[in-house]
């Protein structure tokens, strides 16, 4: 079936009314902690005060553009608003830095999701316009010396905010409300607004849009989302993906597949040897064996939804999926360089360039690079080395119609680490550093991201997007692969030489729409998605060697030539993908929202084996169908509380395996359900959710006990937890993302009935992290800050049997920084006790992965 031929693409649309929420607060200033939490008990009590938030109160103005103009005393802002609305306007101070919050109003910037300038004039630093929580737009206004204070007239298709700098806080707080007025002229007295507290943290991301497909505020969503934005990223020096993840509660490192791929599970979902979560990229996903490794340098955010997601991603493990978001061009020039350097050989520059193109902004640019350099703290021959570009380019085409190309390269080489091996009932008593394959194992990837995405605003309520995306990833690797057999201190070894090649193209296309019926209010998402992805796997064997794992002789083994040895594989596997789904969030009854939502996919795979010595030649071909609901529910008793439920569900084709008839199994599917609590404390400035699940997953194939050549869909497994995660603000300059999880995923069905009861492999029962920095606000040593933390993981089983066990690890964390308006110097430690650990488990003998010993990374950037 040709679908990316055949299918014709088709474009709808639909209208919605999101979610509002108007609620203004007066906090005292703050100069101290004791007089910022009587600020927060003043907040709580306004907000107690306050009348129950209205979802759809008045009309929700739509701030199309921005402009900075110098003044003769500071500056004025310029927001293009092509409509009439009433705002409400209240402030925030903290030293030279001025946070004033637009409500009732959306930042709608054709070409970006925020507006930054530095240095417009001598005496500020940076304006920073960005979106804030339920329809709020957050102003950041930093003075070098003075504090600014603010004007906000309101002008025929303009809101206007006069900034000017006192030399002293100004402590009378004030709360006006902006209306539409006749055109003032500029030096007329407006509205004066006063800072008086600090503004959003970094750690708190409000909006996600990987859980809807829209961009709506996480605490109005009824599932579990969770956000690691960059200030984590960049106040721990993560280096790796899983770095970043393990902030999330319930997402467990599953492996590199000897540096082929990044696997993880999300829920005890996902493994090296069936699939492990999605790793997206912008909301388009690669299909094939294997996940590419990829780069944090070009990633604002990483955000990650847990259960079941068919509705919005197709084909899926239950658990979840990570979802990586690129930065987006400024209108503003941007350059950032930086340099980080460690033990083992670290060296890893990068650099950040943004701006415009063209004078009148229709053209803006972004490009991000780094290379890095590296030897593995394991006892390989080859240093790894590193290359990652990205480059994005969007276009303005009108007003309403907006264009984005961007291409993301990288290309790596290094060792093939195929870990240690199970001895006994536990992991083997070597040292952590000894390799098993050989030292001189490598392994070269080329991963290449490229597409366009497009938009266009046929007005304030409807849009339609369209994007393609090529993903192509390939490896080659000349390795003695570990191990296939283990008997006690020697592992048998084979000799094995292997290319792999994936494509996939992707199409997109979606509407938005919003719209009233009666009392009700609607945002409907309805999309199609088409696929076509193919991978093919070349492999050569040699013969087996043994080797001593407590005394290894490492030229035992013997690495001939390609052309000296037969085929063993050579497949292809190629897939036609169609979704269509459709999406509703309804909001009513003031504070009560509801999520519909269904999705129709087929899926037409084929797989092509060349006849071999070792393998049948010849052709199959199964087709796939799925129909996938999701519903979610969430109630709202208080602004900063939500109570949600969910239910939803998710399917994957079984490929390849076929049952003793000779009939294509049918394809695995999950149900899962979850209820949870999520609530917005400190004045907006940090998220905690706390969630139960329960997740089903069927058609497990496992195998015929009639016939041990073929197979049976009939396996069973189910995971049940709970989870709590917290990220943003607890104090001025004290920032918090931590989580913990209970997992218990196991058997529940199996042909094996020894299996029946066991716990998934690789998958604790308990694991938690934390992470907290602290940056002094005032004062000679302003913005001198420290961070501390530790990440847990509990006890795991080695493999789906539960015949060996890999123990616990506890490590901790360390950070010191410093940083000013333009550089930031941080030196980083991890693993501080050098804990000894097994960070990953493939659920075989060998491939127990060890993690890295203790470590500095020390780095320098500048912005300019």
């Amino acid at each position: 079936m040709k679908l990316m031929q055949n299918f014709p693409i088709f474009l709808l649309a639909s209208l919605a009314i999101p979610l509002e929420s108007a609620l203004a607060s007066e906090t005292k200033p703050a100069q101290t902690v004791q007089e910022w939490l009587q600020a927060q008990e003043q907040w709580h009590i306004n907000q107690a005060l306050s009348p129950t938030p209205q979802l759809a109160q008045a009309t929700v103005g739509q701030i199309t553009g921005v402009e900075v103009q110098p003044t003769e005393t500071g500056i004025q802002i310029l927001f293009n608003l092509p409509g009439g609305a009433d705002f409400q306007v209240t402030t925030e101070q903290q030293g030279t830095t001025l946070t004033a919050t637009i409500q009732n109003a959306q930042l709608n910037l054709p070409n970006q999701t925020e507006f930054q300038q530095d240095n417009p004039t001598a005496a500020i630093t940076s304006v920073l316009v960005k979106p804030g929580p339920d329809n709020t737009i957050e102003v950041v206004v930093v003075g070098k010396d003075g504090t600014p204070t603010v004007q906000f007239q309101q002008a025929e298709g303009q809101l206007i905010a006069v900034v000017g700098l006192t030399e002293t806080p100004i402590s009378t707080p004030q709360t006006e409300q902006v209306r539409p007025t006749p055109a003032p002229d500029i030096a007329q007295d407006g509205i004066e607004i006063v800072v008086t507290a600090e503004g959003a943290s970094g750690f708190f991301v409000p909006n996600a849009s990987t859980a809807l497909g829209t961009d709506t505020p996480i605490i109005n969503t009824p599932f579990s989302v969770q956000v690691v934005p960059q200030d984590v990223i960049r106040s721990q020096q993560a280096i790796t993906i899983q770095e970043a993840v393990i902030n999330v509660s319930s997402v467990i490192d599953a492996g590199t597949n000897a540096g082929r791929s990044a696997t993880f599970s999300i829920r005890g979902f996902g493994n090296q040897f069936s699939a492990g979560a999605p790793v997206l990229r912008d909301g388009f996903r690669i299909y094939g064996g294997f996940e590419p490794i990829p780069e944090l340098a070009n990633l604002e955010r990483v955000e990650v939804l847990k259960g079941p997601s068919s509705i919005l991603f197709g084909q899926i493990e239950p658990g979840g999926v990570i979802n990586l978001v690129s930065k987006r061009p400024t209108t503003e020039p941007f350059a950032e360089l930086e340099l980080q350097a460690g033990n083992f050989g670290l060296v890893r520059p990068r650099f950040d360039l943004s701006g415009p193109l063209t004078p009148n902004g229709s053209a803006l640019y972004r490009v991000n690079g780094v290379y890095q350099n590296e030897w593995s703290f394991r006892s390989f021959d080859n240093a790894q080395e590193r290359f990652s570009i990205a480059p994005v380019l969007v276009g303005k085409i009108d007003d309403r119609t907006d264009v984005e190309f961007s291409i993301e390269y990288i290309n790596s080489n290094g060792p093939a680490d195929f870990g240690i091996t199970q001895f006994g009932s536990g992991v083997a008593p070597i040292p952590y550093t000894r390799v098993i394959n050989d030292p001189n194992d490598t392994i070269a990837t080329t991963f290449t991201n490229m597409g366009y995405s497009f938009e266009h605003r046929f007005n304030d309520n409807w849009k339609i997007r369209n994007g393609f995306r090529y993903l192509s990833y390939s490896y080659d690797y000349s390795v003695v692969a570990l191990p296939f057999i283990v008997l006690g201190p020697e592992v048998i070894r084979f000799y094995a030489d292997q290319d792999g090649d994936q494509n996939s193209y992707s199409l997109s296309t979606s509407a938005v729409g919003k719209f009233a019926t009666g009392f009700v209010q609607h945002e409907l998402l309805l999309g199609v998605d088409l696929n076509r992805a193919e991978d093919r796997i070349i492999t050569v064997f040699g013969g087996p060697s043994i080797l001593n794992i407590f005394n290894p002789d490492y030229d035992l083994a013997n690495k001939p030539s390609r052309s000296q040895l037969p085929l063993f594989g050579n497949t292809l596997n190629s897939a036609d993908r169609l979704g269509i789904y459709l999406q509703d969030q309804v909001s009513f009854l003031k504070n009560l929202i509801l999520v519909a939502g269904l999705r129709y996919d087929t899926v037409t795979q084929k797989t092509t084996n060349v006849q071999t010595a070792f393998i049948q030649g010849g052709a199959s071909e199964q087709t796939d169908d799925a129909v996938t609901p999701r519903f979610g529910l969430l109630y709202r008793p208080m602004p900063e509380l939500s109570l949600f439920a969910n239910y939803s569900q998710s399917f994957s084709p079984n490929i390849g395996a076929v049952s003793a008839s000779g009939q294509p199994l049918p394809p695995t599917r999950g149900q899962g359900f979850e209820f949870g609590i999520k609530t917005e404390l400190f004045q907006e400035n940090l998220l905690a959710t706390l969630t139960y699940y329960d997740i089903t997953k069927q058609n497990v194939v496992t195998a015929d006990p009639t016939n041990l050549l073929f197979s049976a869909a009939v396996g069973e497994q189910q995971s049940q937890g709970f989870e709590f995660d917290v990220t943003g603000q607890i104090l001025p300059g004290l920032k918090i993302i931590g989580s913990y999880a209970y997992i218990n995923a196991r058997v529940t069905a199996d042909t094996d009935p020894s299996l029946v009861g066991n716990q998934f492999f690789g998958v604790p029962y308990n694991s938690a992290s934390l992470w907290m920095t602290y940056e002094l606000q005032s004062g000679p040593l302003q913005g001198l800050g420290f961070g501390a933390g530790f990440n847990y993981v509990g006890n795991r089983y080695g493999n789906l049997q539960n015949n060996f066990t890999v123990g616990d690890y506890f490590i901790g964390n360390a950070a010191i920084f410093y940083q000013r308006d333009r550089y930031r110097i941080a030196l980083n430690f991890k693993n501080l006790g050098n804990a000894q650990y097994i960070q990953a488990l493939t659920g075989n003998e060998g491939g127990l992965e060890p993690g890295q010993p203790f470590a500095m990374i020390g780095s320098f950037s500048y912005r300019f």
